[in-house]
């Protein structure tokens, strides 16, 4: 018997799926990018919990890019420049670049799970969410990326944000999915 994902048409919404009754299809990934360890280790095992419970929806991934070296050496836009390389050395040339940034769009949990929803259905392959460095990004940056997602007004750790986004990944998922975990 063919193996069926978590994913089949539900209530006019359709989310990618890698097979289902023997028919192939391609589905989307995730990726996101930080830059610099979570120190905290409460914070990383809650970081884990969330990684572990997206993985029954989508294939995901936490890409650490590890804190640059002699940043006192650096002026601001040199330490945004060298983080910038490190983030497009990461990418490949068909993945959709999304920033999380202070000036991007503000996104109710289910306004994102319908942003996710069209992401799916317009064929992305690889979605690359990127938190920057304590700096922000570099010009270079700014310019490749397709989009910018602001997770609130206010200012939160770059580790806090790892959490945050995560969980709002997972529970975006769970109300494409019409499950109990979000709660009106």
């Amino acid at each position: 018997m063919a193996k069926e994902n978590k994913f089949v048409a539900k209530e006019n919404k359709f989310v990618a799926i890698s097979e289902i009754r023997g028919k192939k299809t391609l589905q989307m990934n995730i990726k996101l990018i930080a830059i610099g360890k979570t120190d905290n280790k409460s914070l990383q095992t809650l970081i884990d919990d969330y990684t572990k419970r997206l993985s029954f929806y989508i294939k995901f991934d936490l890409e650490i890019i590890p804190d640059i070296k002699s940043v006192k050496n650096l002026s601001e836009s040199q330490q945004k420049e060298k983080e910038g390389e490190l983030i497009l050395s990461k990418l490949s040339a068909t993945d959709q670049l999304i920033l999380l940034d202070e000036n991007g769009k503000n996104f109710s949990s289910v306004g994102f799970s319908e942003e996710l929803q069209k992401k799916m259905n317009s064929g992305v392959k690889t979605l690359v969410y990127v938190i920057g460095g304590p700096y922000g990004f570099s010009e270079t940056i700014y310019k490749k990326a397709q989009g910018k997602v602001s997770l609130s007004l206010m200012t939160f750790s770059h580790q806090m944000v790892r959490l945050f986004f995560i969980e709002q990944l997972y529970r975006g998922f769970t109300i494409l999915r019409n499950e109990p975990y979000h709660h009106q």
